[in-house]
C-alpha cells in the first residue's frame, strides 16, 4: 500500500533565458495590461534617464540584435513577466547567462536599480569587445561532448584561434565559441560526422570562455561594486549548477561565469534532484522549456504566459 505523502509542498521554478530571446515589441502588451509591469518599465526610463521603454516597443528585431539593445531589453521583459503577476511564487530560481541576473533580481540577490546600471555597462562592454574581436556561436546538437571537445581542439591549432564550449545546454546540446571563420569551419566538420544541428546562431560570441579575460575583467571590477544580499528564496547558478543563498558566496560565483561555460545541464538535473515539480519559464518563447521537456519529460514544464493571468494577454512568440 501507498501511503500518500502529508504536507507535500509542489516545488516550483523560474528560469530565465538570455540573449537571442528579443523579439519585436516585446514587453508593450505587459505595459499596457500590468500596472507591476508597467512600473518595472518607467522606473527603469527613470534610472537610464531615457525612455528605453518606448524604443524597445517600436524597435524591429535588428536593431533589438544590437547587444546594448537586447540585454537591456530582454532582462526588462523577464523581470517585468515575473513580478507583474502574484498567480505564481516560485520557490527558486534560474536564469541562463544574461537571464541568471533577472533571476538574481527577482530572487531579491541584487537589487533593480543597480542592476539596470550594471546590465547597460555589460551590454557596452560586449558590444566592445565584438567591434574590436568579433567572433561567433554556433550551436551543436547530436554529437557527444568529447567529440565536440577533440574538433575545438583540432580546429583551434589550425586556425590560431581559441575555440570554446560555451553552453552545455542539453544532453548532446552544446553552444560554441571563438572566431567567426573557426567556428564556420567546426561546424562544417560537426555535420560531416553526422550532427543533427552544426550552425552559427545569430548571437555574438562573447562570454563564458577564457576568450572573454578582459571583458572579465571590467565587469568584475562591476560586479563588486553593487550591494549583494542574501536572496529570499535559492537561486540556481550557471557556472556550478549549484543553488547558492549566501550574498558573498552568490557574488563569487558570478564573477566566475564570464570566462566559464554555462552548466545548464548540471543545472535542471540538480533541480530536478532537490525535489522541483515545475518548471515556467519567464521569456518571451518556449526556448529553455523545450529544453527541459526534453530533459524531464515527467515533469510540468511550461511557459509563465500561459497562466490564467496572463493567458490570451501576453503574446507567446514561441506560436507562429
Amino acid at each position: 500500500m501507498v501511503i500518500p505523502q502529508k504536507n507535500y509542498k509542489i516545488m516550483k521554478a523560474f528560469l530565465f533565458p538570455g540573449q537571442g530571446s528579443q523579439k519585436e515589441s516585446m514587453g508593450k502588451d505587459l505595459y499596457d495590461n500590468f500596472p507591476k509591469a508597467k512600473e518595472v518599465f518607467e522606473q527603469a526610463n527613470d534610472i537610464l534617464g531615457e525612455r528605453f521603454s518606448d524604443f524597445l516597443f517600436t524597435a524591429s528585431e535588428e536593431v533589438l540584435m544590437d547587444t546594448r539593445n537586447t540585454q537591456m531589453g530582454v532582462f526588462l521583459y523577464e523581470v517585468a513577466i515575473a513580478s507583474a503577476q502574484d498567480e505564481i511564487k516560485p520557490d527558486c530560481v534560474a536564469g541562463h547567462s544574461l537571464g541568471e541576473y533577472a533571476a538574481l533580481v527577482v530572487s531579491g540577490a541584487l537589487g533593480f536599480e543597480e542592476t539596470v546600471n550594471f546590465i547597460k555597462k555589460r551590454g557596452e562592454v560586449f558590444y566592445n569587445a565584438f567591434i574590436e574581436h568579433p567572433s561567433a556561436m554556433g550551436a551543436i546538437i547530436g554529437l557527444s561532448e568529447v567529440d565536440v571537445r577533440n574538433v575545438l581542439s583540432t580546429v583551434s591549432a589550425e586556425e590560431n584561434e581559441n575555440l570554446y564550449v560555451a553552453n552545455y545546454n542539453g544532453p548532446g546540446q552544446l553552444v560554441i565559441t571563438g572566431g567567426r571563420n573557426a567556428i564556420k569551419k567546426a561546424c562544417r566538420i560537426f555535420k560531416d560526422m553526422g550532427a543533427k544541428r552544426a550552425l552559427l546562431l545569430p548571437q555574438k560570441g562573447v562570454g563564458h570562455s577564457p576568450n572573454s579575460i578582459n571583458e572579465g575583467i571590467i565587469l568584475e571590477k562591476e560586479l563588486r561594486k553593487l550591494t549583494w544580499k542574501n536572496p529570499q528564496i535559492p537561486i540556481y547558478m550557471d557556472f556550478d549548477g549549484k543553488p547558492h543563498v549566501d550574498a558573498t558566496d552568490i557574488l563569487e560565483t558570478e564573477v566566475k561565469l564570464m570566462t566559464n561555460p554555462v552548466q545548464w545541464t548540471r543545472l535542471i538535473n540538480e533541480m530536478k534532484d532537490n525535489g522541483v515539480d515545475e518548471f515556467y519559464e519567464c521569456g518571451t518563447d518556449d526556448t529553455l522549456q523545450k529544453i527541459v521537456k526534453r530533459m524531464l519529460p515527467e515533469k510540468l514544464v511550461d511557459s509563465i504566459i500561459n497562466i490564467q493571468t496572463y493567458k490570451g494577454i501576453v503574446n507567446d512568440y514561441s506560436i507562429k
